[in-house]
């Protein structure tokens, strides 16, 4: 990672501040953007305290213009692009029944529209570099979960995007990595809307015995250092995945009461 140029959206906290820590202690220069500017200049004088090269621009992912800008601004700092983590998403928790539809709407905006944007501008750029292009999308961009279907939406459309990129560009020497973390310890179910788009502000399930975002942000490392095309993590997360290949109508009844048993949660669990 010596002297390449590492852009990582929505890194003001959990995975992607953990990712702007792994990266830049392998001596890349870390650019960094989320929408909360205190926050991110907070991670940003952090990462300067750990002797990490960095610059912090504020980019909502969802807004065209603010994402070329930030491809922009990046350029005209550091004259390169190496690698670029779509890792900026949000949450949502409500069942279809009692949603309002531009709750996906925005999630779609922010996770699957800020991928398509930022990989779009950046993607000149990683030609050059013969970089990597990295989605961080979820287990449930494989296996479509109850009560988050637009967030489950959201992830399917970024892998389906991604794979096909991935194919426009074979022969390039660009990597496409899709990595998929299980339930990891982050803010996204802090931050995850309601059925009227409104911040939860808690979480609804343990996080004490997930995956740490540093141990996270350290597998994605090692997969994009390698070159991986995919990337399932957690235990869990690769069960759930290889189960719903094979015995999809039985993942139906054990995703419904797994996800029953959350906090607050609209399901009921049922044998």
């Amino acid at each position: 990672m010596k002297n390449k140029v590492v852009l990582i959206t929505g890194a003001s906290s959990g995975i992607g501040r953990a990712l702007a820590f792994a990266f830049g202690r392998q001596q890349a220069s870390i650019v960094i953007c989320a929408r909360n500017v205190e926050s991110l200049e907070t991670v940003g004088a952090e990462l300067s305290q750990a002797g990490i090269e960095n610059l912090c621009l504020q980019a909502d992912v969802s807004n065209e213009s603010d994402v070329r800008q930030l491809i922009d601004a990046t350029l005209r700092t550091y004259g390169r692009l190496d690698i670029l983590i779509n890792n900026a998403g949000i949450s949502m928790r409500s069942m279809v029944l009692d949603l309002d539809p531009e709750v996906i709407r925005k999630v779609m905006d922010i996770n699957f529209m800020g991928t398509v944007y930022a990989t779009r501008y950046a993607l000149p750029h990683i030609l050059k570099t013969k970089g990597s292009i990295v989605g961080i999308s979820s287990i449930a961009g494989y296996r479509g979960l109850p009560v988050r279907s637009g967030y489950s939406a959201s992830k399917f459309a970024m892998n389906g995007f991604l794979e096909a990129l991935r194919t426009e560009l074979l022969d390039t020497g660009v990597h496409v990595l899709v990595a998929c973390p299980g339930f990891t310890t982050s803010n996204i179910r802090v931050s995850a809307l309601n059925n009227q788009g409104r911040v939860a502000g808690e979480t609804m399930r343990d996080e004490s015995k997930m995956m740490s975002a540093e141990e996270c942000a350290d597998y994605i490392l090692k997969a994009v250092i390698r070159r991986k095309r995919d990337l399932v993590l957690t235990s869990q997360g690769k069960l759930t995945v290889f189960l719903n290949k094979w015995i999809p109508g039985i993942m139906d009844r054990m995703v419904y009461n797994t996800l029953a048993k959350e906090k607050d949660s609209p399901l009921k669990v049922k044998s």
